[in-house]
């Protein structure tokens, strides 16, 4: 079974005293190529889907609307028809993907580079791949970018578009791309160096169809620091100047500059908070609004080992930031003391995940995707000519709320283009199982489900919508209101 993403909002008492309503937004259930195209795919031709609502005591749904999806790509010469291969999420033609990299919206397209193994499906010498869209829903592949070189292997980083060309590698008056990468150097760690990784750049003067590398690489040495990586860069307006932000062991590093060439040390953070069950990678910071007008800055940290569900996962912080150094939030210190986190996502499949930069001023929105897999068993997936895919693309918002400020996401609303026919489920009082997969009215394989539930008081609330298929197999998604919490079991998918 493919993959299911699951978008829950946390629930509160409603205007009715008999009942809980789950606020926000509905939660919104994608159900993607969910056993691989019937017909491309041998085994897939006799699994029939099907969808239930596991409704284990009394309850109200209201306001609970499917789609059938249709997908983005075409399949007209087999490609994005194998099975198993994801529809509404980004993939790579074919070979080992891993993390997102340099994610820069310029000129109408969203740029998404990423850790690449052209020569096999397990991971190996990474290059970056590349792809670009209008939309973070259709994708066109693109010739690879960025290839290693006599300094090392091309690990992850982030992209910027000069404005200023401030670093003096614009042409005709026009700003470059500048990519910021980690370059590892595998001679240097067989040798048992400490000081094989360090950063780097590259510039691009035709909106990122091909790329140079800067002849004074590396930007910023290693001082002798083991796991010395993964830089992502913004603009401070505040200080006119860059920050970089990399992580540095079990903690991270923020660098400033004037010119994406010439760095200077400012500040440490991290080694007294946060989860440290394994390395440090993939930073990002950012400064956002919350739902109550303050403005607060998001540092998003991914760690592996150590996730709350085995393998990989993405922690993260909310606090201040000067120029200089990031302060955390006073309340949600508290929370990620001895080894404590507060955690992006608590699934297993969305890891090394980072927003994208330089997005209009008028959209506003910080939009996040991250690698959905898991260090625990990425190398194993059954797929071929490929192995991997990202997370849907997400909108991140900050909300305040009894706990203090936090992250939620949702998918972003270029998504709803994708759907077609629409069934809705009457509003009324459910319970016991109810099969959707003739009401709908078509196939579930891809679709789109917004449901909102309201639990009624004194019984044992639980309920959940489990997929399966003819050959046993099946996933479950819901909430326990004893537990109050969601779960995920794929334990017989």
């Amino acid at each position: 079974m493919s993959d299911v993403m699951f978008f829950n909002r946390r629930w509160q008492h409603s205007l009715r005293p008999a009942a809980r309503r789950f606020s926000q937004e509905s939660p919104r259930i994608f159900l993607d190529g969910l056993y691989g195209h019937p017909a491309k795919a041998e085994k897939a031709v006799a699994v029939q889907p099907k969808v239930l609502l596991l409704l284990l005591s009394a309850l109200v749904v209201s306001s609970s609307l499917l789609f059938s999806c249709q997908p983005p790509t075409a399949m007209e010469e087999g490609y994005y028809a194998e099975p198993h291969r994801p529809q509404f999420h980004f993939s790579p033609k074919e070979m080992w993907m891993n993390d997102p990299n340099g994610m820069v919206y310029y000129e109408g397209e969203y740029h998404l580079f990423y850790q690449y193994y052209p020569d096999s499906t397990v991971w190996g010498p990474m290059h970056w791949g590349h792809a670009v869209s209008k939309d973070m829903v259709h994708w066109e592949h693109l010739p690879i970018a960025l290839y290693p070189d006599s300094l090392g292997w091309i690990f992850s980083g982030s992209a910027v578009v000069d404005w200023e060309n401030t670093s003096g590698l614009g042409q005709d008056g026009q700003p470059p791309l500048i990519a910021i990468f980690t370059h590892h150097n595998a001679p240097l760690e067989r040798a048992g160096r400490q000081d094989f990784q360090y950063q780097s750049i590259a510039y691009s003067n035709d909106r990122g169809r091909t790329w140079a590398m800067y002849a004074g690489n590396p930007v910023v040495p290693n001082p002798g620091i083991r796991d010395f990586r993964d830089p992502k860069v913004i603009w401070h307006e505040g200080t006119q100047q860059w920050i970089m932000v990399f992580a540095a062991m079990n903690q991270v590093k923020l660098y400033g500059s004037p010119d994406l060439i010439n760095w200077a040390h400012l500040s440490d953070f991290g080694r007294e908070y946060g989860s440290h069950g394994g390395v440090w990678e993939c930073p990002d910071l950012f400064p956002l609004d919350a739902d109550d007008g303050t403005q607060k800055w998001a540092l998003l940290l991914s760690i592996n080992p150590g996730g709350p569900n085995g393998g990989s996962a993405t922690q993260y912080f909310i606090g201040d930031f000067d120029g200089k150094t990031f302060t955390l939030d006073p309340a949600f210190a508290t929370d990620v003391q001895q080894e404590k986190a507060v955690w992006l996502d608590w699934g297993r499949d969305n890891y090394a995940g980072v927003i994208w930069s330089d997005v209009p001023a008028e959209d506003g929105r910080r939009l996040f995707i991250g690698w959905m897999s898991n260090w625990d068993y990425g190398q194993a997936v059954p797929t071929h000519p490929w192995r991997s895919a990202m997370t849907l693309p997400r909108t991140l918002a900050l909300k305040k709320t009894a706990a203090g400020y936090r992250l939620f996401s949702q998918p972003v609303k270029e998504l709803e283009a994708l759907r077609s026919q629409k069934s809705t489920l009457a509003e009324n009082t459910y319970a016991g199982t109810l099969d959707l997969t003739q009401k709908i009215g078509f196939s579930p394989r891809l679709a789109e489900m917004m449901l909102e539930f309201e639990l009624l008081e004194g019984a044992p609330a639980a309920f959940g919508v489990e997929l399966s298929n003819s050959q046993g197999e099946r996933y479950r998604v819901g909430y326990d209101a004893v537990e109050n919490r969601f779960f995920s079991d794929r334990t017989q998918a």
